[in-house]
């Protein structure tokens, strides 16, 4: 049976990169390099990056696939990810069938941690439903955003006693800052939902190109930089074509 692994390779960072990680990208007869288009082809260097560095196998190849654009979010979110996923799915499902041998190990390479705010294996669910090709599936964690923010800060996520929540800026702006967290770690925020908190004592430790030469981080008090934050994200963005980043958000003691 085909056998399909599924690689966490760190927030952008080839350092980044575990043993359990290089030992998996080795194992592989094929390495799928996903390609999201001129302005987002830092991100499929870096994965060219970690193959050209690590992979020893000289049995390997790779095999490089478009990923369709997501559609702008309409009334409902959920069913605009959904249709988006599910072209994703029949883009997998080829891949799988076309390009591994029945016996053969294939890998996709995830940024970060498969398992946090990455869709690859819900995809991949979906793929085995299907019924239209057998795998089995292997999973190898990553370092996170979330952790390498809190190294570039150099700060502990928790405090003392306290909780953490994860979440994301859509939930952030709808909700505010929860009131069972001490701290809370926004992701996947593209409009700085944290200038709608009507709290600006709040304490932000802000990050974006995290582990990388374009790392950006900034820390204060909420009123004081989250213009400085807004501004310096619309000006990265601009100039790269894309920006991943992510914050930790923290009540005052």
């Amino acid at each position: 049976m085909r056998k399909l692994l599924v690689i966490g390779i760190g927030a952008g960072n080839p350092d980044h990169m575990t043993v359990q990680a290089i030992t998996g990208l080795n194992r592989a007869d094929v390495l799928f390099i996903p390609d999201k288009g001129a302005r987002k082809n830092d991100l499929a260097d870096l994965r060219r990056e970690i193959c050209d560095r690590f992979v020893t196998n000289p049995a390997s190849r790779r095999v490089e696939f478009d990923v369709p654009v997501r559609a702008e979010p309409t009334s409902s979110y959920r069913s605009t990810v959904d249709d988006w996923h599910e072209a994703i799915a029949a883009i997998y499902e080829g891949l799988i069938r076309d390009e591994i041998a029945g016996d053969g190990c294939g890998a996709f390479l995830i940024w970060g941690d498969p398992s946090l705010y990455d869709s690859a294996l819900r995809i991949l669910e979906r793929v085995r439903l299907r019924g239209n090709v057998a795998f089995d599936l292997e999973v190898i964690p990553g370092i996170t955003a979330i952790q390498a923010l809190a190294a570039s800060h150099k700060t502990a996520l928790n405090r003392i006693g306290d909780s953490v929540l994860v979440t994301t800026g859509r939930r952030l702006a709808e909700e505010g800052m929860p009131d069972n967290a001490g701290s809370a770690i926004v992701m996947l925020d593209g409009k700085c939902a944290f200038n709608t908190l009507p709290d600006q004592d709040l304490f932000i430790q802000w990050g974006a190109y995290l582990g990388t030469p374009d790392e950006i981080i900034i820390s204060g008090r909420l009123g004081d930089v989250g213009e400085e934050i807004k501004k310096r994200r619309e000006e990265a963005r601009e100039e790269k074509g894309w920006i991943m980043d992510t914050y930790l958000l923290r009540k005052q003691e």
